[in-house]
């Protein structure tokens, strides 16, 4: 869903293509005209008073037209350019973050292994215990002297040497395999301890790569702001020279109303959350072939399928902390809902955003809409709990807090 389109209501000028467009970034060809920044240029833009002026001078209004023309392929290339560089550090967040998700995701199987095997080394260990207290009970380490300088008839002893060898077979087995599952666990414990020290780098690379990235967006989103502020009117003023129609810049503001709906609020529990999106769940968190690569990876979230152009609120109150493209989720929200919780939304429409990062939001209140950008073969939301900065299964997280999904 790219944008509503404007009813042929304003059918006397050409603003219905020029609204309809206003949220694409169609860039073909190079800028040319004024070579400034498009900062300075932007002084430049002709008012309506301008345009109706050139009507009546055939010479002015070719030059009003060049004018107009060199403006919108600036404000386009603007746009593009950005965009590219958006996209790029978008890319590079996606890629440090998804490292740091698998790495996170890793550790925690590493510690529940460790911690297993601590059970298991533990049980082990106390049988040994147990085994050689009834080592010393039936005959004491030194079975030879209990034998020769031990008290009693030689029948007794001999028994007493028998069930002392029993003990000692087996005992040596057991604590054998003590040893063997201390050994285990240990390393276990190691490996997770290595895991997690990881982790801190990683985090810190992801952080960096996503207030990049969130620069770069902001820029993005600022041109594109721009971009379609200015251009429905410079079209409109276009059309006015070129085919001396006559316009307003009344008729121009009505055109602009033409914007997606808010929709509706979405339905908020008793503890605060509300479910993302609708639709069905089209995969589930965990490991799994996505469709586009061939590799294992971590599906850090739950896809909701509810269809393209579906609203997408906001699951609890917080802060938007990063707000555009972070490659494989497309365009992508993460809120901060404080003590070390996040969720985060990707596969936004190209445009869909109706959120920025700083701005405070209440559970169930629209943030964007369902798109297909990014790694994605059709539609829908990629859902995301991000609880410490790793993932955790939202489907599971959200039942707990009295949300259906």
């Amino acid at each position: 869903m790219a944008t509503a389109s404007v009813r042929p209501r304003m059918s006397r000028l050409r603003l219905v293509l020029a609204v309809a467009v206003a949220a694409a970034v169609a860039v073909t060809g190079a800028v040319v005209g004024d070579p400034r920044p498009l900062s300075a240029v932007a002084a430049d833009y002709p008012s309506w008073d301008d345009v109706l002026a050139a009507r009546d001078n055939e010479a002015a209004k070719v030059a009003e037209v060049a004018r107009i023309e060199a403006l919108l392929k600036a404000l386009q290339a603007d746009v593009k350019a950005k965009q590219a560089t958006a996209v790029k550090r978008g890319d590079e967040y996606f890629v440090a973050q998804q490292a740091y998700d698998e790495a996170a995701y890793r550790a925690q199987q590493l510690q529940a292994q460790a911690d297993a095997a601590r059970v298991v080394a533990d049980a082990s260990m106390l049988q040994a215990g147990q085994l050689a207290a009834r080592t010393q009970r039936v005959g004491g380490p030194d079975i030879t002297a209990t034998l020769l300088f031990g008290e009693g008839n030689t029948a007794n002893l001999l028994n007493q040497l028998g069930m002392a060898s029993k003990v000692n077979e087996q005992s040596s087995g057991v604590f054998a395999k003590a040893k063997q599952d201390e050994n285990t666990a240990q390393s276990l414990t190691d490996q997770a301890n290595l895991a997690k020290a990881a982790l801190e780098e990683l985090a810190a690379v992801a952080q960096e790569k996503m207030e990049i990235a969130q620069k770069a967006a902001d820029a993005a989103a600022a041109a594109l702001e721009e971009e379609q502020e200015n251009r429905a009117r410079l079209q409109a003023q276009l059309a006015s020279l070129k085919e001396n129609r006559i316009a307003t810049e009344a008729e121009y503001t009505a055109g602009i109303k033409a914007l997606w709906g808010e929709g509706s609020a979405g339905v908020v529990s008793a503890t605060g959350w509300a479910r993302p999106s609708g639709g069905f769940i089209s995969s589930s968190y965990g490991w799994r072939v996505p469709p586009k690569r061939g590799a294992s990876t971590l599906h850090g979230g739950v896809d909701l399928a509810p269809g393209c152009g579906a609203p997408i609120f906001a699951a609890h109150a917080g802060t938007v902390e990063y707000a555009g493209w972070n490659g494989g989720y497309g365009y992508y929200v993460r809120i901060n809902h404080g003590n070390g919780l996040a969720t985060a939304y990707g596969h936004i429409v190209a445009g869909g955003l109706r959120v920025g990062v700083g701005q405070s939001v209440g559970p169930g209140q629209l943030i964007a809409h369902v798109g297909t950008t990014g790694t994605s073969t059709g539609c829908h939301l990629h859902f995301e709990v991000r609880p410490g900065g790793g993932t955790t299964d939202p489907v599971a997280f959200l039942r707990s807090q009295g949300v259906s999904i």
